[in-house]
């Protein structure tokens, strides 16, 4: 049985699912490596439990910790959660805007279906906790908007540059650009955070990043011209 919250026959630890972000050592005073050691494990708890089933105890007990210096940090789990949605809205801003040089518009919106996908596998535990807690506190109900305003703008840039371009998308564009991140996100989410589909094989990046791809380069410029 995997974790609720891991990739569905995913073997890699979550350590190496998520990746660490964590500053480095030197330098740092013990107060600092303390912090450090919840956060990380924080995200590492979060990945593989979800949010509202983590624990303190569980946190601390990741980070080799006792449970009481944790509240040395932070009040609660809402504030560790805070915490490491510090640099998240920056982040996440680079990963999703537009890149530009790409050669046709199909490497443009895979450069940036990519950008997305692998924001959103980083930030694994980050999204987890930051949608659990949007559905029951509305501080974090419009952090998740501004999250997804984010999205919602990079796409637009693109749809934008498409009309410039004389591509006739005939549809409202900031309404085309919530459904493409709509269809983003609940895709990510499903296989990255919720376990996949019953009965569907799991796919790897490449092939979930050629299947959100098509969608978006085929509800924009229709089918991609084939190769001969």
């Amino acid at each position: 049985m995997y974790p609720p919250w891991s990739r569905a026959g995913d073997r890699r630890s979550v350590t190496e699912r998520i990746g660490h972000r964590r500053m480095p050592a030197k330098g740092r005073t013990k107060g600092q490596r303390t912090e450090a050691a919840f956060l990380a494990a924080a995200r590492e708890v979060f990945a593989e439990k979800g949010y509202f089933n983590a624990k303190i105890s569980d946190i601390a007990a990741r980070a080799g910790r006792s449970p009481g210096s944790f509240y040395n940090y932070y009040d609660n789990k809402e504030q560790l959660l805070q915490a490491l949605l510090v640099s998240f809205g920056s982040e996440v801003l680079s990963g999703v805007l537009p890149r530009g040089g790409a050669s046709s518009p199909e490497e443009g919106v895979r450069a940036a279906v990519t950008a997305y996908w692998t924001t959103y596998k980083s930030y694994l535990p980050e999204m987890i906790g930051l949608f659990q807690m949007s559905m029951t506190d509305a501080a974090f109900r419009q952090r998740w908007r501004e999250v997804r305003s984010l999205g919602i703008q990079g796409v637009l840039g693109g749809l934008q540059a498409a009309e410039r371009g004389g591509q006739q998308i005939g549809l409202p564009l900031e309404l085309l650009a919530s459904a493409l991140v709509g269809a983003l996100e609940s895709f990510c989410w499903t296989w990255l955070a919720a376990g996949g589909d019953d009965d569907v094989p799991a796919p790897d990046d490449d092939l979930a990043i050629d299947v959100l791809s098509a969608i978006w380069f085929r509800t924009v410029y229709g089918r991609p011209a084939v190769e001969h």
